[in-house]
């Protein structure tokens, strides 16, 4: 059995007791924090059954390794993860909706890709070993529970695991300033996988290349571009809205 790992914030600790409470360990609270928010809180956590620790905010951000922990965290023991790219495109019921980022290193930004690519429904999101963040407690208190919930695949080579999923008729729309059509001109019902780049750079040459299409987002002010999870909303609703 793997270590515990630490989970702080309200959305992320409240998600793990709403899908997996036998999984948490320990929840740490703050005594000192009185409100309605923590009321509640402390509601479900009873009612689920769950072990409270009184600590102070001092023992909170030891914990979490962040003073963002809102009051609230808690040592859970990691879920068995989905095991393998394939065996969740094998599940999957429908076209599939795929989420992939190349070079988003930033962990605040990983996080609320994470909480788009649930909030859109998609089945995952993709990345490579290399030149990205892992998920860590940052992430998981930016995803606001969805670290828990969106299947996260970080794979050896980007491009051939693009090469497969264009084998299992994915078609892979990479994102790009330079793009010839923009993401409101493309089909996106069909099984799709939307490829974005980091901020400022964007795609590797070799990702860029693999992609069956480019496709750009309108930018009518000032700004060049949108941040990554911001690029990924507007990506990942316009498919929802077609799929509608």
């Amino acid at each position: 059995m793997s270590a515990p790992k630490v989970l702080f914030g309200f959305h992320a600790v409240g998600v793990r007791l709403k899908t997996a409470p036998q999984s948490i360990l320990e929840i740490y609270v703050d005594v000192s924090r009185k409100d309605a928010r923590m009321r509640q809180f402390l509601e479900k956590a009873n009612e689920a059954g769950a072990r409270l620790v009184e600590a102070d905010g001092m023992r909170l951000a030891k914990l979490a390794g962040s003073h963002g922990h809102q009051g609230v965290a808690a040592r859970v023991q990691a879920l068995a993860p989905v095991r393998s790219l394939d065996d969740l495109l094998d599940q999957v019921e429908g076209p599939p909706l795929l989420l992939v980022l190349d070079g988003v290193t930033d962990p605040h930004n990983l996080g609320a890709c994470l909480r788009v690519a649930d909030g859109a429904g998609a089945h995952a999101v993709i990345a490579p070993k290399d030149h990205a963040a892992g998920i860590n407690a940052t992430v998981a208190k930016v995803a606001s529970g969805a670290a828990e919930t969106m299947p996260y695949f970080m794979v050896t080579n980007l491009a051939r695991t693009l090469g497969e999923l264009k084998e299992r008729n994915i078609w892979c729309i990479g994102t790009s300033d330079d793009a010839p059509k923009t993401i409101y001109q493309v089909d996106l019902r069909g099984p799709t996988a939307l490829v974005l780049g980091a901020e400022g750079q964007g795609m590797r040459q070799l990702t860029r290349k693999t992609c069956d299409e480019l496709v750009g987002i309108p930018m009518l002010g000032a700004v060049e571009s949108l941040n990554v999870s911001v690029a990924s909303g507007v990506c990942l609703y316009e498919a929802v809205r077609q799929r509608s």
